[in-house]
């Protein structure tokens, strides 16, 4: 089954349960996916799908601290949830070890000694843990490996 019928029964699923922020985020996805589907003209496949929930988790996690800093804890327990939902659409995700060690041998393998090699690394981390881990977390490790 693909990610995108997988998505059509998990949103009858959380209709017929009565689960909104389930429901709610399926569809946002479904959208995200439909939206370029037809701005694009294209069929995605599951990579695309992966692609459009790895991005909406991003939003998720970059508007997490401005809900914080207002104090808004019924949003930030939604939102929360929201998270949780898309991280069960995604690939299992990597332990900052694992990224560590991903990077490290990045930067083995291209040389890399200073930051301004910081694209020819990322160039290389970036396929291995694409939907896996935030490129903002392992620019960070790739950051600390090159001072």
């Amino acid at each position: 089954m693909s990610l995108k019928e997988t998505l059509l029964q998990d949103m009858k699923t959380a209709m017929k349960e009565k689960d909104t922020i389930r429901k709610n985020t399926v569809q946002l996805i479904r959208s995200g996916v439909l939206q370029i589907e037809k701005d694009k003209q294209i069929e995605l496949d599951d990579e695309g799908v992966l692609d459009v929930i790895a991005k909406e988790l991003k939003k998720r996690r970059d508007s997490l601290p401005d809900f914080e800093k207002s104090g808004r804890a019924d949003l930030i327990e939604n939102l929360n949830k929201e998270i949780e939902v898309l991280l069960g659409y995604l690939p299992k995700q990597l332990t900052e070890d694992e990224i560590k060690e991903i990077v490290a041998s990045a930067v083995a393998e291209s040389g890399a000694t200073t930051m301004k090699d910081m694209g020819k690394v990322m160039a290389l981390v970036t396929p291995k843990v694409k939907g896996r881990a935030d490129n903002k977390i392992v620019s960070g490790f790739v950051k600390e490996l090159l001072k």
